[in-house]
């Protein structure tokens, strides 16, 4: 049950940071906020602060952020749709900015606290691809293509998102005088049957080690929040070219809550601090993958709302609020199907 808890309070602090960030740039931009809520569903309990309601509510999912004049004409000076474009495009944005702020946060407690990956080629297959492409034991590769690479993470996703693809490698590789030489091969990965996936014909080894400057720990802590956003791209780019399946690849909040429940439980045995940690990577994912799916361009999410803003600063002029209204409705729509089917399908699972 613990588990459980420590699970849903997760998902529900990356929702809260989420909406607060809203509620932060709004009171910034002189925007009335109605009630800012920590949960959902019917109150616990609320006070009032000047214009603002903050409730607490009983289902610990997230929170909401509700600004006056946001969905509706309202005269009022303090109404969001009074305010400039630029205002109230920041107010938009903020909340998957807080999301990717949190992100990094945890990305920084995991790095000091584990180090970051340096890792190289340990062994190249006789007859491979990567053999005939002159590739050898000791090598790092640096460059797949246009994408940069850190980890062997960034290899891997690479070749599932772009299976069979002709990859241009640049890599280092250790000299007599223990310097590095750079060199550049060109491959094509082949299909494996007895694995199902297209392999190169090599083996990563890695080992961790510590940041040793506020530098490295900086660099590698936003690499942390940019490889949940490729990777969150690439997961996309294989939904959309069905190389996985909706069901495979879309979890919803109960699945999502039950396999952190798991893994908790799993790392309890092990020790308080990797149970931390592992709530630390979890709610990583989470913040960045949450903050990505909001800038996304759908109607009713914060990127659908943005691309509206957008147009209006380019011309000068807003599109009709009616029209727009009828868009995210309709997106809203939408989106509400998709959460029952995800809804449906996590249960499923679980069964």
């Amino acid at each position: 049950m613990l588990n459980i808890i420590a699970a849903v309070l997760v998902f529900g602090l990356i929702v809260l940071v989420h909406e607060f960030g809203h509620f932060l740039l709004a009171k910034l931009n002189g925007i009335g906020v109605v009630e800012f809520s920590i949960g959902m569903g019917p109150r616990l309990c609320s006070w009032q602060r000047g214009e603002t309601r903050y409730s607490l509510k009983i289902l610990p999912f997230g929170g909401s952020c509700m600004m006056l004049g946001e969905d509706e004409k309202d005269a009022d000076p303090k109404a969001f749709n009074n305010k400039s474009v630029w205002a109230r495009i920041s107010v938009v944005f903020a909340g998957p900015a807080f999301n990717f702020i949190l992100a990094l946060l945890f990305a920084v407690i995991i790095v000091m606290n584990i180090g970051y990956q340096k890792f190289q080629i340990s062994d190249v297959t006789e007859g491979s691809p990567a053999a005939e492409a002159g590739l050898q034991p000791g090598d790092v590769i640096t460059r797949v293509n246009s994408r940069k690479i850190t980890a062997y993470e960034d290899v891997q996703v690479y070749m599932l998102a772009n299976p069979g693809e002709t990859l241009r490698i640049r890599y280092n590789r250790p000299a007599e005088d223990g310097s590095w030489e750079t060199g550049e091969t060109v491959l094509t990965p082949k299909y494996s049957e007895t694995e199902g996936r297209y392999l190169m014909g090599v083996t990563f080894t890695s080992r961790y080690v510590k940041a040793e400057s506020l530098g490295e720990l900086a660099y590698y802590s936003a690499y942390q929040v940019k490889y949940c956003v490729t990777s969150t791209f690439d997961s996309l780019k294989m939904l959309f070219t069905r190389q996985v399946q909706v069901d495979e690849a879309v979890a919803g909040p109960v699945r999502i809550v039950a396999m952190i429940g798991e893994n908790v439980e799993e790392s309890r045995e092990i020790g308080i601090s990797v149970m931390l940690l592992t709530l630390c990577y979890w709610s990583l994912i989470l913040s960045a993958s949450l903050g990505i799916m909001n800038l996304l361009p759908i109607p009713a999410l914060d990127g659908g709302r943005l691309v509206f803003l957008i147009i209006e600063a380019i011309r000068g002029k807003g599109i009709d609020q009616e029209k727009e209204g009828m868009v995210h409705m309709a997106g809203l729509l939408i989106l509400m199907a998709l959460m029952v089917f995800v809804l449906f399908n996590d249960i499923r699972s679980l069964l």
